[in-house]
């Protein structure tokens, strides 16, 4: 139950003096449907008045707070014309002008003869002064102050600034009095004020320092929201290690018919993330680590390997990726080692239908499958394991914590649950990690499989388009294979078609025959056909939206040109580039772009052409985009910070990651004084679920 003490928090919005349905409706798009929303919706800018008695030019473009007599009104007879009204400041005439003006509204406001005290910004037409709808109209004597300095809030259509300064005035002046939650000593350390105290400091701004994430008053409310998403993560990572899982042992014969099956010895960086997963499916307890690695840095082997020892201690394994390209990939890759070591694979997708399907999942739930491998199928309701052991899934940001949980609830509890590996090709950012899987044990392989060869990026105008396709005849003289991708256009798959269609048409004009198309809308057989074309060498260039982007493995690929590469982040830049040079042959990766560039677009292209290092990538990325983008704005498993920027507030998710871990060591129950605070932080970011994680039930 949500303390007593939040009540007035968690009240709807409409509960606010002023706002009824219709605006309610809008404020929960903004900000949240609760009164906490709108106290976390904080300023992003300040309008700072001077009061002045006399016009002047050195006034002109600010906002500022002025006494007029009002002599005359102008009412316009036309929509296109604005309204006017003729005041005097001292010696001066300003104008005051209203677009779409009501004649009776404005002369009940502003009385001819009668002084009023105006707010608003000073500004020069024709060389008169002028002031084009005043902020506020007082009539002097009223004892209501037109403020100094007024917030300026994040808006949407139909709310203005007004009304969210309304809404939050009635709440920060009333906040409830909460016990504090931190530390006392970090409190004096970084100089921070209590909670309350922050807040109104936040949504009272004196300068454009007090907007700056780096504010004391700022970074109090980012780091409370940051521990309190530090203290779930770690409720739940102990709720796992409380967890009995089940010890896999044995297994040894199948790994080594495996290991003697592969073309090549593992790296000791795979040797590395192999034996915390094996420590993991050895001990007592459910595994729950991410296994992160560049893009070609084998990965898939190591997955291979877990799922062997799996299947080995007699249990089923069940790997699933987020398409169908992927899926069936990755079915051709290890089934011949699987089949080396006797073991049965099988792979299901949407695409599988009736009889053919149920037969499938008969075999699965008698036990006769070993792996599956498969989509998000693989936790379908009707899909029934005869014991499932160990889930891996890859390319983790596809998936949210819900399908995982999905997947983790297909085992059986008896036994003692389902391992689950996550793994991910796109490096993620320390902060990131530690805020959107800070409840997982991390593996990392870093270093390449031998053999890898260099990838030569450069970037060229698409100017040299013409040029450029021209030259590709050397390398298809050679039998080497193209990527051409094609841009994103404004996130609309209609016109990313086009895009693509149109490129196909060219090059196959240029190369008649020898060019594929694949691109999202096509159906799943048209894609795998496309594709297949491909690696058989059939067709030599494949035109494609970015489906191509993980994990597709064509050895004979050693050109990749990416179209208008400004459109596209640096992860998604890098996981493009990642599918050439993967087999004897160097690559090279062309980066099109159509200037003018923005800094930050320059900025990815340069670094893109500095290095390969996609853990120096993430971090850059995350510099220049920010989290909500990095793994996309829908990103499932990452979690919306209302106050935390994980690139200006790195330093704190460290702290509080350290602060959330050594607190829970000491009261695990949430029973001290700071502990039952804590659980007030929890409830208050709604991160309540956590708390069922506690030990005390």
């Amino acid at each position: 139950m949500r303390p007593e003490v939040l009540f007035p928090l968690f009240r709807a919005i409409d509960s606010l003096k002023g706002i009824g349905p219709r605006l309610a409706a809008l404020i929960a798009k903004l900000a949240g449907e609760h009164v906490v929303d709108i106290l976390y919706h904080l300023p992003s800018g300040l309008v700072e008045r001077k009061e002045i008695t006399a016009l002047s030019e050195a006034y002109i473009t600010q906002q500022v707070i002025v006494p007029v007599t009002i002599l005359k009104h102008h009412p316009s007879r036309s929509r296109r014309v604005p309204y006017r009204i003729t005041a005097l400041v001292g010696d001066d005439n300003l104008t005051l002008t209203f677009f779409n003006g009501r004649e009776d509204y404005l002369r009940r406001q502003l009385p001819e003869g009668q002084t009023r005290i105006l707010a608003g910004k000073l500004e020069q037409y024709s060389g008169d002064y002028q002031m084009t709808h005043p902020d506020h109209i007082l009539i002097p004597g009223k004892t209501v102050d037109i403020p100094l300095f007024e917030p300026v809030y994040p808006l949407t259509g139909g709310v203005t600034n007004n009304t969210v300064i309304k809404a939050v005035t009635q709440v920060v002046d009333k906040l409830p009095d909460l016990p504090e939650w931190l530390d006392d000593s970090l409190l004096t350390r970084e100089k921070w004020y209590g909670w309350a105290a922050s807040l109104q400091k936040a949504h009272k701004p004196q300068s454009e320092a007090d907007l700056d994430g780096s504010d004391a008053a700022r970074q109090r409310l980012a780091y409370d929201e940051l521990l309190s998403n530090q203290l779930a993560l770690e409720l739940v990572r102990k709720s796992m290690r409380r967890k009995k899982g089940r010890s896999f042992t044995g297994g040894e014969d199948v790994i080594s018919a495996i290991e003697s099956a592969l073309p090549y010895k593992l790296t000791t960086a795979q040797n590395g993330a192999l034996a915390d997963i094996f420590a993991d499916m050895q001990s007592d307890y459910r595994m729950l680590r991410l296994l992160q690695g560049d893009v070609g840095c084998g990965k898939t082997a190591v997955a291979l390997m877990a799922l062997a020892k799996c299947a080995g201690a007699g249990a089923q394994g069940a790997f699933m990726a987020p398409t169908e390209i992927l899926v069936r990939q990755h079915m051709q890759s290890i089934k011949p080692f699987t089949d080396a070591a006797g073991l049965k694979i099988a792979l299901l997708t949407g695409r599988l239908k009736g009889k053919k399907r149920q037969a499938l999942l008969d075999e699965l739930a008698r036990g006769d499958i070993d792996i599956l491998l498969g989509t998000h199928a693989l936790f379908q309701e009707d899909v029934i394991y005869h014991d499932l052991g160990l889930a891996i899934i890859d390319e983790q940001h596809r998936f949210g914590v819900q399908q995982r949980m999905a997947l983790s609830a297909k085992g059986n509890a008896a036994k003692g649950g389902v391992d689950i590996l996550v793994m991910t090709a796109t490096p993620i950012p320390r902060t990131l990690a530690l805020t959107a899987y800070g409840d997982m044990d991390v593996s990392i392989i870093v270093e390449k499989p031998p053999g890898r060869q260099p990838i030569e990026t450069r970037a060229i105008e698409i100017e040299r388009l013409d040029q450029l396709a021209a030259g590709l005849s050397r390398k298809l003289a050679v039998n080497e294979r193209i990527y051409w991708v094609c841009p994103l256009v404004e996130e609309s798959e209609v016109s990313d078609l086009a895009a693509a269609e149109d490129r196909y048409t060219y090059l196959n004009a240029l190369y008649p025959g020898q060019v594929g198309l694949v691109h999202g809308r096509m159906k799943s057989d048209d894609k795998d056909a496309a594709m297949e074309g491909f690696k058989s060498g059939k067709t030599r260039i494949l035109v494609a939206t970015t489906v191509i982007e993980v994990g597709v493995d064509v050895p004979e690929a050693t050109v990749m040109i990416i179209e208008h590469a400004e459109r596209f982040g640096l992860a998604q830049l890098h996981q493009l580039r990642g599918r050439v040079g993967r087999g004897a042959l160097a690559g090279s990766c062309l980066l099109m772009y159509a200037g003018p560039l923005g800094e930050t677009q320059k900025a990815r292209l340069e670094i893109m052409r500095e290095t390969e290092d996609g853990f120096r990538i993430a971090e850059e990325d995350l510099r220049l985009r920010g989290a909500g983008e990095l793994l996309g704005t829908r990103q499932s498993g990452l979690p919306q910070f209302k106050v935390a920027d994980l690139q200006m507030h790195a330093r704190l998710v460290q702290i509080a990651r350290d602060d959330a871990r050594l607190f829970l060591e000491k009261d695990p129950d949430l029973s001290t004084a700071r502990g039952k605070a804590i659980r007030i932080l929890l409830y208050l970011f709604e991160r309540e679920s956590a708390i069922r994680y506690l030990q005390s039930g």
